[in-house]
This record gives structure tokens, C-alpha cells and sequence, in this order.
């Protein structure tokens, strides 16, 4: 079912529904807008998933961050005169319950682009038209949804560039504002506000952001006030504020993308050099790389589970439960590397040179198949997208869409002596090398040899796997 491109009166009705999935905000919120513009009463709910204990996709960072942004969700909607109900179960089924239950009249919902979102909205408008209910989708998670950034001959674009150009080009809509006033249904059952307990999990990590939309706008207000300016110079320094870090509100839909990119252009146009007007025009682009990622899931839904190169799809992976145990609680021995998966596991977030120098050493240097650091890293992400995690991934082990060609391959020691050369990030993350030299954090050592007598010795020669990832490609390029 496609989303409609804006909100606007479809009728005027007494009661309709309104579904929250990753739009847990009340400010330039399509479909709420469109709900609370058609009728008299408006129904927020947000449908529990029923897992228990574990996710592939998911885990006790996001999770927690999820709960927060819920109990400040409700508390928003409570300000204006709304209530927000809790209710677990199939998706569908419990909102045609509600609907029957309270005499709605339609269903309002902002369209998600992957697979298992994109299923849910299309069981659903089948199961309203059975029903005769209204069920009303609308374009908010993106600028531009992924059918309107498109060829000349009405196809998907599979490199960044050509579409970054198109998608600069296209009219951008205006944000709304924030929603004033709402009434919904007295007397409406709810469960409680979900906690980890919820699904049964453990206690998420210590280093989590505050949720919910006004911390969301604070921190988006700082960045645009300060470092956005500086973002192009900066944004691949690992140690440090040198990112939006807002990366997780928009996962959430705690901040509008449009109000996001309106901002920008404000900024951009207040900018005192051409550098700092640069660096937006950067932080931009990042905004059109996230569209791109969302876009290709959409069109090529496959890609959760293949390349999108097909070329290397007979490529070998290795199966090493050991190494990948090495990597996920950062072992390796090599610092950068361990620094930013120490950093995983402590914060739930990590920085995007970081992501892709990790990720690269275990499909280049372990030979270890990108969907296990895919998994592993949307379990633990509180930004965790599947598209641009998807796409993150792919592009690091050089299968997907305008990837790194695959003899393109990071070393460890250069990018950590490039990115991070006094030693800060690493020094942040692996308390046991606090006292190493920096210099001696970044230089490549002999079989056996550590940085420190703590501190395990690499467990590869970069060199060695990096000659047989060549190896690999070259001879099974195409023979998939």
C-alpha cells in the first residue's frame, strides 16, 4: 500500500486511530496531524511486540531506549488532552480488536520501509477494506519515500551519486508544527508502559542517551548551534562531540526529518565561511545516505539476507566461532578495532569511522560473513536501522550497492593513526593501554607481540588476511 505525500482532511469522522510505530513524537507527525485534523477523537496506540528473552534485530540498548521515549510519548500526548494505549500482540489482529472495540472509523499509520513493516501495512489494508475500515498511510519517515527518487526509466538508482544529485533537486515539504490539542476515547483499556522486563530482558547498558522528543530536540538545537560547522572537518574523529549524535532520535522518530533538514538550510544560510557552509552541505548528504539505504530496502528487500552483488555471492566465508567471540567483545588485539566494540558494549551506540574500520576487519581480516556483524550489531545499537545498518555492512565487505570495491581494504593500524592519533578514543575505551605510548597504539607488530603485557597480541597479520580477501574475490568473482 503506498503512503500518501502529506496530510490532509479525508473526512470528518467521530473516532479513528491512530497506530505509533517509528514516529513517537507530536511534532510534524503526518499522520497524527492528518488524524487529529479528521476527527473528533483520536486513539494513539502503540502495539508491543510478543518475543521473549532475545531478537536478531533488537536488544536490551534499543529497547531501553525505546520504554524511555514511550513514557515521554505519553506524557506529551497527556499534555494536550490525548492518552496513549498500550496493547501486545499481533499487530493486525490488535488493531481491529481496538477499532471494533472503541468504533473507530479508520486507521492512520506512517509508513516504514522494511520488509516486515512494509508486510504489516499491507495485511492491514487488506484486513480494514474486509472490515470496511479507512486506512490512511502517510509518508514521515523520509523525505522523500522510496518511489520518488527514481531514473529516467523509473527504476531504483544503485549508486549513491546519481541519486544524492536527484534527491537534492526535488522540492522539499515543510514541516508542521506541534500538535496543540487532542481528545482521545475515555475509558479505553491499556497495560502499563512497556519495561525490559516487557520481553524479558537484562539490563541494557550504562551509557544510553536520554529519550524522548525534547531531549531529541536539545540535542539537535546544540548541534545546529555549534558543530555542524565543524562537522565536515570532524565527523570522522572517533574521540569526542564530533557528530549530530541524532542518529538514534531519528531511528525513534523523535525528531521530524523534514524539521531536521528545514534547520539545516537555516544553518547553511547563516554560515560565516565557505567551510562552515561546506559542512552542512555535508551533514546533508549524510541525511540523503540514510533515504538511499531505505530507499534500496524497499526495492530490493533481498538484500537482508544476500548481496546485492551478485558478482560475490560465491565468495567463501569462513565459520569461526572463536574469532567472532574475539571481535564482538573486542580482543582482537588490535586497539582501534577493540576501542570501538568496547564502545558498543558500553554505550550502545558507536561512531561511524568506527563502524566501518570494525566492520571491515571482520569480513577483510577474519573472513567472517557480514551478517553476523550485522546481527550483532543491531542487537546492540540503539540507532540500530536495518536499512543502513544493511547497507553499512554490505558496503564495508564490498557485496552491496556503490560499495567499497573489494580490494579496497582498510588497514587497522593506518586508520587508527590517522583517526585517532594521540590516542584518545582508545585510551577512552581500553583502560588497560591508558599508559601505552600513543605511537605504539598505531604501529603494526611482530607475530606474537603486544601492545601491552595486559593486553592480548594481535590475533591476524593484516598483511597475510589481506592478501587472501584478494585471493577470495578474484577467483570467485561471478561464480555465484
Amino acid at each position: 500500500m503506498k503512503p500518501n505525500r502529506a496530510s490532509k482532511r479525508n473526512f470528518y469522522v467521530k473516532v479513528v486511530i491512530h497506530w505509533f510505530r517509528r514516529d513517537l513524537r507530536i511534532t510534524d507527525n503526518q499522520a497524527l496531524r492528518a488524524a487529529s485534523t479528521a476527527a473528533e477523537q483520536v486513539a494513539p496506540v502503540y502495539v508491543l511486540s510478543e518475543w521473549k528473552k532475545s531478537h536478531p534485530w533488537t536488544g536490551p540498548n534499543r529497547q531501553a531506549f525505546l520504554c524511555q521515549a514511550l513514557e515521554a510519548l505519553k506524557a506529551n500526548l497527556e499534555h494536550i488532552g490525548g492518552r496513549l494505549i498500550f496493547r501486545q500482540g499481533d499487530q493486525v489482529k490488535t488493531l481491529l480488536a481496538l477499532a471494533k472495540e472503541i468504533g473507530a472509523e479508520a486507521i492512520y499509520a506512517n509508513a516504514v520501509p522494511d520488509p516486515f513493516g512494509r508486510k504489516m501495512e499491507e495485511a492491514l489494508g487488506q484486513a480494514c477494506a474486509s472490515e470496511g475500515l479507512a486506512f490512511h498511510l502517510y509518508q514521515d519517515l523520509t523525505i522523500h519515500g522510496p518511489d520518488e527518487v527514481l531514473t529516467n526509466a523509473g527504476k531504483m538508482y544503485r549508486v549513491f551519486t546519481p541519486y544524492s544529485r536527484a534527491w537534492s533537486q526535488l522540492d522539499k515539504p515543510d514541516p508542521h508544527g506541534r500538535l496543540k490539542k487532542m481528545q482521545s476515547p475515555a475509558q479505553v483499556k491499556s497495560l502499563d508502559p512497556p519495561t525490559l522486563k516487557t520481553w524479558g530482558l537484562p539490563d541494557a547498558a550504562s551509557g544510553i542517551l536520554e529519550a524522548g522528543e525534547r531531549a531529541a530536540r536539545d540535542r539537535m538545537n546544540r548541534f545546529l548551534k555549534g558543530s555542524i560547522y565543524e562537522y565536515g572537518n570532524k565527523r570522522n574523529i572517533p574521540s569526542g562531540e564530533t557528530t549530530s549524535r541524532l542518529s538514534q532520535d531519528l531511528r525513534h522518530g523523535l525528531l521530524s526529518i523534514r524539521d531536521l533538514y528545514q534547520r539545516c538550510i537555516e544553518a547553511r544560510d547563516q554560515a560565516e565561511t565557505s567551510t562552515a557552509r561546506k559542512s552542512v552541505g555535508t551533514f546533508i548528504n549524510e541525511l540523503a545516505w540514510r533515504e538511499f539505504y531505505m530507499a534500496l530496502l524497499c526495492h530490493y528487500p533481498q538484500v537482508q539476507d544476500q548481496d546485492f552483488n551478485p558478482e560475490y555471492a560465491g565468495v567463501p566465508w569462513d565459520d569461526d566461532d572463536e574469532k567472532f567471540e574475539r571481535w564482538k567483545y573486542g580482543q582482537t588485539g588490535f586497539p582501534i578495532v577493540d576501542a570501538a566494540m568496547r564502545q558498543l558494549l558500553e554505550s550502545g551506540y558507536m561512531h561511524n569511522r568506527s563502524r566501518m574500520i570494525v566492520a571491515m576487519f571482520l569480513t577483510k581480516d577474519l573472513h567472517l560473513h557480514w551478517r553476523s556483524g550485522e546481527s550483532w550489531f543491531m542487537q546492540h545499537l540503539v540507532d540500530g536501522e536495518i536499512a543502513s545498518n544493511n547497507g553499512g555492512w554490505q558496503w564495508s565487505a564490498g557485496t552491496g550497492a556503490d560499495a567499497a570495491p573489494y580490494f579496497r581494504i582498510q588497514n587497522p593500524w593506518t586508520q587508527s593513526a590517522r583517526f585517532d592519533p594521540e590516542g584518545a578514543y582508545i585510551r577512552e575505551w581500553l583502560p588497560e593501554l591508558r599508559d601505552v605510548d600513543p605511537k605504539r597504539l598505531h604501529q603494526p607488530l611482530e607475530a606474537g607481540e603486544s601492545v601491552a603485557r595486559n593486553y592480548p597480541a594481535p590475533m591476524v597479520d593484516h598483511k597475510t588476511e589481506r592478501e587472501e580477501t584478494l585471493r577470495r574475490f578474484k577467483n570467485n568473482k561471478g561464480k555465484s
